[in-house]
This record gives C-alpha cells, structure tokens and sequence, in this order.
C-alpha cells in the first residue's frame, strides 16, 4: 500500500470537517435550542411557584376582602335591592344637603352569575354640596360604580347646579 496522497489527505481532512459540521447543525444547536427552552420553561414554572407561595400565604385577606365585597352587594330581590338603593339615595341626599329629583333604575342580567342595576340619578344643589354627595357615593361600602357625572348650571353666576349621574351596583345571583 502506498502512503496517502495529498489530495486524499485533504479529501478526508474536508469529509472529517463536513462531517464535524453536520453533527453540530444536526445534533448540538438543536440540543443547545432545547436545553434553552427548558431553562425558560424552568425560569417561569419557578416564578409560578413564588406567585403560588404569595396567594396562599395572602389567601385569609383575600378571602375577608371577598367576604366583606360580597356583603356589600345588592340583595338579589329587586324590590330589595331598590329600596336599599333608594334608602341610600336619600341619606347621603340628608348628609350632602342635596335636593334629588328623581332615580331611574334599568336592570341588566349581564352573566349567569351576576345582574347589575344602572340608575339614572338627577341632583340639585350647590357645588360644594354636589361634591359632597358623590363623595358620599364614592365612600360607602355599598356596591355601586359612578359610571358618569354631568354638571350644569341653573343660573349665570353658576351657584346653582344640577347634576346627573349613572350609577350601577352589583348584584350577585349566587345563594347567599
């Protein structure tokens, strides 16, 4: 046998090389890809656990904060829940010193397991009063959202407004 010659020398240097290149596309940069996918994959099953850890140790708040949500909701009778809407109306009307002129209600049943009630509310007074009503509003436990608030004035001097309001309250359908 003769000894190799050059151009088998580099014939078999280039297949090795070739060779050495196919084994990184083919079998490294796909492992390198997946060992990388795992390692994020790892990464947010990690701060899963962490966010896991918080809601169980803050579960009794969150539990009391529901709780106390729940309560606060409108009763799930209509007649009841107006009246309560109405009583309400009427007491910060006292507290504020505003004249109500009227409160329409429309009832929505937006999902399975909740209802809302959208009240048109028509107010008079002066300014510090209005704002003191919707404060008032805004400060009670009770489960209403002001949607809107529109002011006008009554006079030229603008000492006296009226006031328009959506408010909408909760109601949830389940068992109490």
């Amino acid at each position: 046998m003769k000894g190799l010659s050059r151009q088998q020398i580099l014939l078999f240097v280039t297949v090795g090389i070739l060779a050495v290149f196919v084994a990184l596309k083919a079998v490294y940069d796909p492992l390198t890809a997946l060992w990388a996918a795992r390692g994020k994959e790892v990464r947010t099953l990690q701060r899963q656990i962490v966010r896991g850890q918080q809601l169980i140790k803050a579960e009794p708040d969150i539990r009391a904060e529901w709780e106390q949500m729940r309560t606060n909701t409108l009763p799930n009778n209509q007649s009841m829940a107006m009246e309560r809407i109405s009583e309400r109306f009427h007491f910060w009307a006292q507290e504020s010193g505003v004249s109500v002129n009227g409160v329409t209600p429309q009832w929505k049943s937006d999902a399975e397991d909740y209802k809302t009630v959208v009240c048109r509310v028509d107010a008079s007074g002066t300014l510090w009063m209005l704002s003191r009503f919707i404060y008032d509003i805004e400060s009670d436990p009770l489960g209403l959202k002001l949607e809107s608030v529109d002011f006008n004035s009554h006079d030229n001097t603008g000492q006296q407004l009226s006031l328009g309001l959506q408010v909408s309250g909760l109601v949830l359908n389940s068992p109490e």
